[in-house]
């Protein structure tokens, strides 16, 4: 009866050591795939704040629309930058 309780055990700890680097490449699959996601939505919202500067440059959007629009883009693109850095592994300042 011990002996099968230890081979239990002993067949345990042989299960987790190999299946960590199993586990541990599917979260990083996952994560550079939601790098990848994050990168593509900054670059949009970069390209969104693009945009509304050329529409206020040429008149299409008044003053306070365009100061409007623009706080709300600059403050989704620091959301997306701040998901991005989580994503990394960084620490992000509160």
């Amino acid at each position: 009866m011990i002996a099968f309780v230890a081979l239990l055990v002993v067949l345990a700890g042989v299960a987790i050591v190999i299946g960590q680097p199993l586990r541990r490449g599917v979260r990083d699959d996952a994560g550079a795939a939601d790098t990848l996601a994050l990168e593509a939505a900054k670059q949009a919202k970069y390209q969104e704040i693009r945009d509304a500067e050329l529409d206020f440059r040429t008149g299409k959007l008044s003053a306070t629309d365009y100061r409007r629009l623009d706080r709300a883009l600059r403050a989704e693109a620091i959301d997306v930058l701040r998901r991005l850095d989580e994503v990394r592994g960084r620490a992000v300042p509160s």
